[in-house]
């Protein structure tokens, strides 16, 4: 696994690929970004999975500091080879942003937070090292201060889980989908607040054929009702019956239409 993220960190193409997704992540942050030597204030970030430092460059040219925080020794070995301006930490985001409360001014991510829902180990629960990450992350921002997680989601469950972790832990924002029509170019970002809730960014191409715009999924810090510790729906439960007829209209079947009543307990029979 090192060895081939090494590979990677040395490729032009994935270094230009990673510099295209970092410049499109990092101005949703809203810092005082500008010139190196010239920024009004400068501003301490992490960078979660920063790899050989890549994602953290641009952040060092626009006169900030960075942390990067990764679980491969070999890639910050190769971060520490191209004399990188951050610091560097050896840890796993599963266990938890290590820093104490109102550290940073925001935080940036790149392909890395979908790999929380797998579990490489017995003791793995993608659900609570989800949780784990976010809540520790929420306390590490300062209040008024925004997260930017790029990331590349296998399914829609995966989304889901993802999104409802970062809601439990007191985040409010939502997803910004850049490119949605494009096999290729589509990239995630979870666009995340801190305190008074912000306005979500427009994904770029984010828009249709005949010139509507795609909505972009937001979420706030409501309490998700029936969801068990796995992030899926209790099983009878309305949210259960909803999404399973939903799931058989897309089978083709026939399903009956939704009311108010759908899901709704009956009252035992005498």
């Amino acid at each position: 696994m090192g060895s081939s993220r090494k590979q990677m960190a040395s490729g032009s193409s994935n270094k230009d690929t990673m510099n295209i997704t970092v410049q499109q992540a990092v101005p949703t942050l809203s810092l005082p970004w500008s010139r190196k030597g010239t920024v009004s204030r400068r501003c301490r970030l992490p960078v979660c999975s920063c790899g050989s430092g890549l994602s953290g460059e641009h952040i060092s040219e626009e006169g900030h500091c960075w942390i990067g925080v990764d679980i491969s020794r070999a890639m910050l070995d190769v971060a520490v080879e191209r004399e990188v301006e951050g610091d560097l930490l050896l840890a796993d985001m599963g266990d938890g942003i290590p820093f104490r409360p109102g550290t940073f001014d925001g935080c940036i991510s790149i392909s890395a937070v979908q790999w929380l829902c797998n579990a490489d180990k017995k003791s793995h629960s993608p659900p609570k090292r989800l949780y784990r990450f976010f809540s520790t992350l929420y306390t590490a921002l300062a209040r008024g201060s925004r997260a930017v997680l790029q990331l590349y989601p296998e399914n829609s469950e995966q989304l889901e889980l993802i999104t409802a972790q970062a809601m439990r832990a007191g985040f409010t924002g939502g997803m910004v989908v850049d490119y949605p029509n494009s096999a290729k170019a589509k990239k995630f970002f979870l666009c995340l607040f801190v305190g008074a809730s912000g306005t979500l960014p427009k994904g770029l191409g984010a828009e249709c054929a005949d010139g509507e715009e795609i909505h972009q999924a937001k979420f706030t810090n409501e309490r998700i009702r029936f969801r068990n510790a796995k992030g899926k729906s209790v099983k009878k439960s309305r949210d259960w019956i909803l999404e399973k007829k939903e799931r058989r209209r897309r089978q083709g079947k026939e399903v009956r239409a939704d009311t108010k009543y759908t899901g709704r307990k009956r009252r035992p029979q005498f």
